[in-house]
């Protein structure tokens, strides 16, 4: 595996759960699960910019990219 394809995974297993806490704080009643789920789905907001701003970096710093992009 790479680092960008690892990278790649991540970000969809982050998106993922990122979606599964908004599902979970839409469906239940509990305040404080509510208020635990939403927190959680911003905290991966957080980790899927971090994860994408390495992704990016590593696009545009990679030598094997140049003459890739376009």
């Amino acid at each position: 595996m790479t680092v960008h394809s690892d990278l790649k995974k991540a970000i969809a297993a982050a998106e993922s759960a990122r979606g599964d806490y908004a599902t979970y704080a839409e469906a239940t009643e509990d305040q404080m699960a509510k208020t635990m789920f939403q927190q959680m789905a911003q905290d991966m907001d957080g980790h899927i910019q971090q994860l994408n701003g390495r992704l990016n970096y590593l696009m545009e710093n990679n030598p094997m990219n140049q003459g890739q992009q376009q």
